[in-house]
C-alpha cells in the first residue's frame, strides 16, 4: 500500500507537469500527455493520471472561480502557476474523484508544492483546499464513499429514545 501512495504522488507530479507545459506554452495537450506519461506502464496508473488530467481540463473555469472566491484581494494570474495547478488538481480530487480521501488530496497537493513551488505555497494551498472542502461538506456535495473516505464525525447516529 505504501508503494501505491508513492506511485500516486509521481502520477500527480506528472499531471502537474502536463498542465504546466500546456498552460505555459499552450503546447498540444495530447502530445505532452503522451510524452510525460510514456513510462507509465500500469493501466490503472495511467487511467488515474488521465482521469485527473481530464477533470482539471473540463472543470478549469469553475475551479478558477472557486479559487477567485477564496482570494478576494488577489487576481488569480498573480498566484504562482504551480500553485494554481495544484489547487485545481486538489479541488478535482475533492469534488469529482470519490475514491480518494480528502486528507490525501490535500496532503498530496501540499507535499508537491513543497518540492516544486515557494516556501509559503503549502500553507496557502492548504487554506484554499480546506475552505473548499468545508464548502463541499456544508452543501452536501462531498461525494466520498468507502471505508476511510467518509468523515465519520459528520454523521452521528441517533440515540434510541
Amino acid at each position: 500500500m505504501v508503494q501505491k501512495k508513492f506511485i500516486r504522488r509521481i502520477l500527480r507530479e506528472k499531471v502537474m507537469q502536463i498542465l504546466y507545459a500546456h498552460e505555459l506554452n499552450n503546447e498540444n495537450l495530447e502530445t505532452t500527455k503522451n510524452g510525460i506519461l510514456s513510462n507509465v506502464d500500469q493501466l490503472e496508473d495511467r487511467e488515474f493520471a488521465e482521469q485527473l488530467l481530464r477533470c482539471v481540463i473540463i472543470h478549469q473555469s469553475e475551479l478558477d472561480e472557486e479559487i477567485k472566491r477564496r482570494v478576494s484581494n488577489w487576481e488569480i494570474e498573480r498566484i504562482a502557476m504551480i500553485d494554481r495547478i495544484l489547487m485545481r488538481m486538489g479541488m478535482c480530487e475533492l469534488a469529482y474523484l470519490p475514491d480518494i480521501p480528502p486528507k490525501v488530496s490535500i496532503n498530496e497537493a501540499i507535499e508537491i508544492a513543497k518540492n516544486f513551488s515557494t516556501a509559503s505555497s503549502g500553507k496557502f494551498i492548504n487554506g484554499i483546499l480546506d475552505g473548499f472542502l468545508g464548502d463541499l461538506k456544508k452543501s452536501g456535495k462531498l461525494n466520498k464513499t468507502g471505508r476511510g473516505l467518509i468523515d465519520e464525525t459528520r454523521v452521528k447516529p441517533q440515540q434510541p429514545q
